[in-house]
């Protein structure tokens, strides 16, 4: 394991960053709108998402490039600026973490399926590598390869993200199945932690924490939703408030996690509840 996780794990539960796509869209990001494409077009209002995550006790925060790997981005019509997306994204998050956080860069799914065959391995581990690269060369600290439906997708990605030599957080999403405990493609968390590990991941993300610790070693890598979404007058909104998504945390604590944070629905006041609850 990296020596930089061997530093964070030794003060444990580290505690991450929250959700960056609602935040963004509460600064004006149009429906349809690239949020990635904002590195460039409105940093300063990225840079404000980060730095207030890093104000409400996030020792990691993320960078705003889930979406920024060259397939993704063609679909705006951003493909040709690819590299200069993802190194803005990691210099955004780096002015706001001063020396009170770490920046571990975001990458996530392509949005093509492998399986469907709308696009090769080979293309996907090009591009992927592409990211990486940029992302590491603009000084992230980590890597998290982010919510990933397709294990094979997943581990191309963290083929390209190990390249770089940077601690690597690997994920999958876990909502298919009767128990909503499977993969898209059917598996189980102890089936994706045997594949990722041994495709070299420093670190699991998992909702299933109990279980995941159970099948592995590694160190577990917890965001959680604010519970489901829902839809009043055209909005999208989360009941969750923050002192019960706290407490929660406090359960997946016991049962693991080592990193904990939130995802969608999440805010920096649900940060500053995590911060104020698990170090208490």
């Amino acid at each position: 394991m990296k020596s930089l996780l061997n530093e964070l794990l030794k003060n444990t539960p580290v505690i991450t960053d929250g959700a960056w796509g609602t935040q963004m869209q509460e600064k004006g990001l149009g429906a349809g709108e690239c949020a990635d494409g904002w590195n460039l077009a409105h940093p300063e209002r990225v840079e404000e998402v980060a730095l207030s995550y890093v104000e409400a006790g996030s020792r990691i925060i993320l960078t705003n490039t889930f979406r920024s790997n060259r397939i993704a981005l063609e679909q705006y019509g951003l493909a040709d600026k690819t590299g200069a997306i993802n190194r803005a994204g990691v210099e955004i998050s780096k002015r706001a973490a001063g020396n009170q956080a770490l920046v571990f860069a975001s990458m996530g799914p392509s949005g093509k399926m492998l399986f469907m065959e709308e696009v090769s391995a080979e293309k996907l581990l090009t591009v992927f590598e592409e990211q990486a690269r940029a992302l590491a060369e603009a000084g992230a600290d980590g890597i998290v390869i982010e919510t990933m439906t397709d294990e094979e997708e997943a581990k191309l990605a963290l083929s390209a993200a190990l390249k770089t030599g940077l601690p690597v957080v690997a994920s999958m999403v876990f909502d298919s199945g009767r128990d909503k405990d499977r993969t898209m493609m059917g598996l189980t968390p102890e089936q994706v932690a045997e594949e990722l590990i041994a495709a070299g991941a420093d670190v699991i993300f998992v909702s299933l924490c109990e279980r995941l610790k159970s099948a592995t070693d590694l160190p577990v890598w917890i965001k959680s939703n604010a519970g489901l979404p829902e839809v009043a007058d055209g909005k999208i909104f989360y009941r969750m408030q923050p002192d019960r998504f706290a407490h929660y945390a406090g359960l997946i604590k016991e049962k693991g996690a080592s990193f904990i944070g939130g995802c969608c629905g999440t805010t920096p006041e649900f940060v500053r509840a995590l911060t104020a609850s698990l170090n208490r």
